[in-house]
C-alpha cells in the first residue's frame, strides 16, 4: 500500500509536443530538459526523445553529466555555460556544447592550455533581456576572437527573449532587430526561439529552436493561443480522497478558517498538499475534477492535504480520484489561481509516485 498521490507522465504526449515544436519552427530543435525536465524526470524524458530530438539543453554541467551517464549520446548544450575554467576539461571529456555569456568565459577559452579538442560554443548576446549575454556592441569582436582562436570547433549565435509570451508587446521585435543588426555578416547558425517565440513569433525562426515549457504541454501565454491549444499535457497529477466530513452551514475548514461553509457541505480530504507541489496559495474555487465531475478546492492548502467540495459529486467518497491538473484541469489554471506560472508549479512536484507510460 502507498499514499494515493500520483504524477502520471505520458511520454507519448512529450513526443507529440516536441514534434509540434519542431515541425512548426522548422530546422533543428534542442529539447530543453533542465530542472529535471521541468519536474517530469530528465532521464526518462531524454530517453523518450532520444530518437526524435536533435539534442538537449540543460542548465548546468551536473545535469548534463547525469544524462551522459544514463546513456544519452545526443548533443547536450549547457545553457548557463561553465562556472569555472576547470569545467572545460569536462566539456571536452563528455563532448558537451556550451553557452558563453560573459567576458570571463571568453577569456577562459582563449587562455585554455589543456583543451584536448576545440569546443562547440553558443555565444549569447544580451539583446535586451539584461540578464546574461555579451553586450551587442562587443559581440562581433568576441565572435571574431573565438573564431580565430583555434579553440572553438563551431560557433552558434544565440539570444533569449524576455517578453515573447506577450504577443502584443513590441519588446520581442526590438530584440530581434538588435540581434540581427549586431550579427550581420557573421556566418553560422542562430538560435533565438524559446517556447513562446516558437508558438507566436515566426519572424524569430532560425536554424535552431529551444522548446521548453511547451514540451510538457503547458502554455506560456495568459490568453488562448491557437498553436498552444494543440499541446498535450504530459503530467497528470492525481490524488485520493482519504477522508469525508459532513458539515452544516457556518463551519470553518482548515488552517486559518479561511473558508466558512455557507450551506451544508460535504467535504473531501485529499492526499496532496504543498509538500507535494500543489501550490499553497491556490484559492478557494480553484477547479478540481473528482471522479469525472467538476468541483472546487475549498479552504487553505496544507502541507500534506487539501480539501475539496464533494456536495454536488454523486457517489464521491473514500477512494475517489481527484485530478488536480492534467487532461481536464490545465496546470495554467491552477497557476493563475495561485498567482504564479505553470513552470514553477511543474518544477515543484515531488513526493508523488511517478508513473511513466507511452514509450
Amino acid at each position: 500500500m502507498s499514499r494515493p498521490t500520483f504524477a502520471d507522465i505520458r511520454l507519448d504526449h512529450l513526443v507529440h509536443n516536441y514534434r509540434l515544436a519542431k515541425s512548426h519552427h522548422g530546422g533543428n530543435a534542442l529539447a530543453t530538459i533542465k530542472a529535471n525536465a521541468y519536474g517530469h524526470g530528465a532521464i526518462a524524458c531524454a530517453e523518450a526523445l532520444h530518437e526524435e530530438a536533435d539534442g538537449f539543453a540543460v542548465a548546468a554541467i551536473e545535469e548534463a553529466i547525469q544524462l551522459r551517464q544514463a546513456g544519452i549520446t545526443k548533443p547536450i548544450l549547457l545553457l548557463e555555460g561553465f562556472f569555472e575554467p576547470a569545467e572545460l576539461a569536462l566539456i571536452n571529456q563528455y563532448d558537451f556544447w556550451t553557452a558563453v555569456h560573459h567576458r570571463w568565459q571568453v577569456d577562459a577559452i582563449l587562455n585554455a592550455s589543456n583543451l584536448k579538442a576545440p569546443i562547440n560554443v553558443w555565444l549569447k548576446m544580451d539583446s535586451g533581456m539584461h540578464r546574461v549575454g555579451i553586450h551587442p556592441s562587443e559581440y562581433r569582436a568576441v565572435w571574431q576572437a573565438l573564431e580565430a582562436s583555434g579553440k572553438v570547433s563551431k560557433l552558434t549565435k544565440m539570444t533569449h527573449f524576455a517578453r515573447a509570451d506577450e504577443p502584443n508587446v513590441d519588446a520581442t521585435t526590438k530584440q530581434i532587430r538588435t540581434f540581427e543588426l549586431n550579427t550581420e555578416g557573421l556566418e553560422g547558425d542562430s538560435s533565438i526561439c524559446n517556447s513562446p517565440a516558437i508558438l507566436a513569433w515566426s519572424d524569430a525562426y532560425r536554424q535552431w529552436a529551444r522548446p521548453g515549457i511547451m514540451l510538457y504541454g503547458a502554455t506560456p501565454f495568459s490568453e488562448p493561443q491557437p498553436l498552444a491549444a494543440q499541446l498535450k499535457p504530459v503530467m497528470q497529477l492525481t490524488a485520493g480522497v482519504i477522508g469525508v466530513r459532513e458539515l452544516p452551514a457556518g463551519e470553518p475548514i482548515g488552517y486559518g478558517a479561511r473558508f466558512i461553509t455557507e450551506t451544508p457541505t460535504k467535504v473531501g480530504v485529499v492526499s496532496c498538499g504543498y509538500a507535494d507541489g500543489y501550490p499553497r496559495l491556490a484559492k478557494t474555487g480553484t477547479p478540481v475534477m473528482i471522479d469525472g465531475h467538476m468541483s472546487r478546492l475549498i479552504g487553505r492548502v496544507s502541507m500534506d492535504m487539501l480539501t475539496v467540495d464533494l456536495t454536488n459529486v454523486p457517489n464521491a467518497g473514500i477512494g475517489s480520484r481527484v485530478e488536480l491538473w492534467g487532461d481536464l484541469i490545465p496546470v495554467s489554471t491552477v497557476a493563475e489561481s495561485a498567482g504564479t506560472i505553470p513552470y514553477e508549479i511543474l518544477c515543484n512536484v515531488k513526493r508523488a509516485h511517478f508513473r511513466y507510460s507511452g514509450k
